[in-house]
């Protein structure tokens, strides 16, 4: 029991902080999908569906990937929830390679999040069972390719496992283990002419994209009639570079993100009628979460390049009430690059033990055979 006990924390901290929380009656399993997973997006308080130009799009907005060349490996680790010491850890690899016969690029990822190793214990004694240790994963494999000179689309599959027990409590006849499958499709547009009356002509400069992720049936650990929704989202974003020469170059961020589970009298609704039900099921602009960011380069392609980041997230307090800050910076030499992000919250009222405060995530990438991209004066996927 207190096996359970401790990963029904877990799963409420996630849940809570991923706006699927349990106060808003479990509306979706396996939040952990939610999670931004690279450094570069962490910086940027959490926003990179607009931007999607390096191999962590597959998360954000797989269609960006359609306008990058060559290939591309990265990985990112994070300590999940630092204020309570609960050794959880995030990983998140990544790889994308263009493929001229194809006309596109192919993808791949892996997501993996540790919850640690717990002491089994009977249902009615504390003697010591045995241990066993709690994840959830996700293979993702996808495609990006263009539509035209402006439009890109992309598409991802996942095949997603959880391993909460290895073995059923007390009576149950399932177990804690469950698997799913999903997948997401995403467009992106970058004109390269976009002329607005007053501001001039955007084109090269501006780009916004589209990401509907996590499409897919409802997992259950135990049986069919207690299965639960994975979180199906909605992304929309912008980027606007907004000032650029030989060696300096300013980018603004923005996203909007919406949760599209939907539960009524009867239990979750199915992806297929949520996606369409869950835009009035909840007031519409304060059950969306918002998040920005700048981002700074200094240094010229093929030489020493230098990035600082800052951002901001928000989240309505009815609907988990996050709130922070985020920094960040990046390297890149030649075809290698590190990147890091740094969660604040204790600027805010109550914030200072936030469960998220203090949260570090560290990307390392390598990336080869790229064309680079003269209207920004940078490498693409940098």
């Amino acid at each position: 029991m207190k096996v359970l006990a401790k990963l029904l924390m877990i799963l409420i901290l996630l849940g809570v902080f991923q706006k699927v929380s349990f106060a808003q009656g479990g509306e979706s399993a396996v939040p952990f999908l939610l999670l931004a997973p690279d450094s570069r997006a962490g910086g940027l308080g959490e926003s990179g569906s607009g931007l999607a130009d390096n191999s962590a799009a597959i998360f954000w907005n797989p269609a960006g990937i359609a306008f990058l060349t060559g290939n591309e490996v990265s990985i990112t680790h994070s300590n999940w929830l630092p204020q309570f010491n609960l050794d959880l850890f995030y990983d998140y690899l990544t790889y994308r390679q263009y493929v001229e016969s194809l006309d596109g690029s192919i993808t791949a990822s892996v997501t993996y999040m540790n919850f640690g190793e717990f002491v089994r214990t009977g249902p009615d004694s504390p003697d010591q069972l045995g241990t066993f240790r709690s994840f959830d994963a996700a293979l993702t494999v996808g495609y990006a390719t263009k539509l035209s000179s402006d439009w890109g689309l992309g598409f991802n599959f996942r095949v997603i496992h959880s391993r909460l027990s290895d073995q059923p409590t007390a009576a149950e006849q399932g177990s804690g283990v469950a698997t799913s499958v999903s997948f997401d499709i995403a467009t992106m547009w970058r004109p390269s002419n976009f002329d607005i009356p007053l501001l001039g002509n955007l084109g090269n400069r501006f780009s916004m994209g589209a990401n509907l992720s996590n499409l897919g049936p409802k997992i259950y650990y135990i049986d069919r009639a207690q299965a639960d929704p994975i979180p199906t989202n909605f992304r929309l974003g912008i980027a606007y570079q907004v000032f650029k020469d030989d060696y300096n170059s300013l980018m603004y961020t923005l996203d909007f993100s919406k949760l599209l589970v939907d539960k009524d009298s009867t239990g979750s609704k199915d992806f297929y009628q949520a996606i369409f039900t869950a835009w009035g099921a909840k007031p519409f602009f304060r059950s969306m979460d918002y998040s920005m960011g700048l981002e700074y380069w200094y240094g010229q392609p093929g030489d020493f390049l230098f990035a600082l980041r800052t951002g901001f997230f928000y989240e309505d307090p009815s609907y988990g009430n996050r709130k922070f800050v985020t920094f960040g910076a990046g390297i890149r030499y030649d075809i290698y690059g590190f990147d890091f992000s740094y969660i604040t919250t204790s600027i805010f009222k109550g914030g200072a033990n936030h469960p998220l405060s203090d949260t570090l995530r560290f990307s390392v990438s390598i990336g080869w055979g790229q064309v680079a991209d003269q209207t920004r004066g940078l490498p693409r996927g940098i």
